[in-house]
């Protein structure tokens, strides 16, 4: 059975789908990151879809069920890479891919993790912290 390799880059884990998703690997696959989710303390996860051709309903549950485990772990979802024909194909199945955010390519999946923990921590653009901006009223 292949297994699908989860390299954690930063507070990031990064899932680069790279073969054919069987009910076996999938499995493994969930299992695999909820290990590694829980054993680093991620917040985030990036699945890279740029070598799937085609997603059929089962890639899309694996998915929708790969960002829930997440979720309940404390780590957010983020799937790169989708090809025009992949999100025609999702569209056309129903398959909403609920609780997942999408981006076009890792760095910008990497950037939108990172502002959703900015946000989720209270901050924004002027509230960095070590920012010594002072209020002047």
């Amino acid at each position: 059975m292949e297994r699908v390799p989860v390299l954690k880059i930063g507070d990031i884990l990064l899932v680069s789908i790279q073969v054919d998703m069987s009910d076996q690997t999938a499995v493994q696959l969930q299992e695999d990151l909820a290990e590694r989710i829980v054993a680093t303390g991620c917040h985030g996860v990036i699945i890279d879809i740029t070598a799937l051709a085609i997603v059929d309903s089962f890639v899309g549950r694996m998915l929708s069920t790969i960002a829930s485990i997440s979720r309940v772990l404390d780590a957010e979802t983020v799937v790169v890479g989708m090809r025009p024909a992949v999100a025609i194909t999702l569209v056309e199945l129903g398959l909403s891919l609920e609780g997942i955010r999408t981006a076009l390519n890792v760095e910008r999946g990497m950037e939108l993790i990172a502002a959703t923990r900015d946000d989720d921590h209270g901050y924004d653009d002027a509230d960095e912290p070590g920012d010594q901006s002072t209020d002047t009223r």
